[in-house]
């Protein structure tokens, strides 16, 4: 995704020592942060690739099985770069899933099956989000005072907390319809032929148009509204329909 011309190398490198240098300056309550968000960017990374995985397996192409892609082990789905900015900067991708729509066996049109792959990735992040927020508003109704003011208590809700950001923040983000995130594979699949043509001819400039504003912080400014809005109506939604058995 990035790094094209440039040896990948010196940008872990680069990361590698901003990192530490962010971890060395941060206090106590940001560390417990930092942890909690560690095995919640592993899910969201790992659960968003492998919903690509299995929706290319379901709709007959193997090429995801093969590469070893259609596993819950982080490893196989983990890219550094975008695991360190989902950590620090709640966006971030995995590693992209490789796809050969010849091999789709559907009777729909192999666009709308790579359009379907495409949107997989982020329905799995919502859902996780959708769990996560059920279970927040369990322990809210159900769990104890004494449970939820305990320091067992706290850093479960706040785990659960996190895994609901960064998984609502990782399935926004990628439905942007700026090449090379899922957005622009899932819309450029169900336009109209000349519109996908106008796309390919002009991929490059809009994947520097992506770059531009997201090395300018313009994409967050874009996103985050979103992220809350999605996150305020998830939990509006859950808090509801729980409240109705509850």
């Amino acid at each position: 995704m990035f790094g094209y011309g440039v040896d990948r190398r010196v940008i872990y490198i680069v990361l590698a020592i901003l990192m530490v240098y962010s971890l060395m300056n941060m206090s106590s309550d940001e560390w417990i942060q930092i942890i909690l968000t560690l095995p919640a960017v592993i899910i969201a990374i790992t659960f968003h690739e492998f919903a690509h995985a299995n929706a290319a397996d379901k709709l007959g192409d193997t090429t995801p099985r093969n590469q070893g892609r259609l596993t819950l082990n982080p490893l196989s789905h983990l890219d550094p770069f975008g695991f360190i900015l989902l950590m620090f900067a709640h966006i971030g991708y995995g590693k992209p899933v490789q796809i050969n729509p010849n091999n789709f066996n559907s009777n729909k049109s192999r666009g709308f099956c790579s359009a379907m792959v495409a949107l997989a990735g982020p329905l799995m992040n919502f859902f996780i989000a959708i769990i996560a927020c059920i279970a927040i508003v369990l322990l809210d109704k159900l769990a104890s005072i004494a449970f939820m003011s305990s320091f067992a208590g706290q850093i479960l809700g706040l785990f659960l907390y996190m895994l609901i950001t960064i998984n609502i923040g990782l399935g926004v983000f990628n439905l942007i319809p700026l090449p090379p995130l899922d957005g622009e594979k899932i819309f450029r699949n169900i336009l109209p032929y000349r519109l996908q043509e106008w796309l390919d001819s002009n991929y490059q400039t809009l994947y520097m148009v992506f770059l531009i504003l997201w090395i300018f912080g313009f994409l967050g400014v874009i996103v985050s509204p979103v992220i809350n809005l999605v996150s305020n109506g998830i939990f509006f939604v859950v808090n509801n329909l729980i409240g109705l058995f509850i």
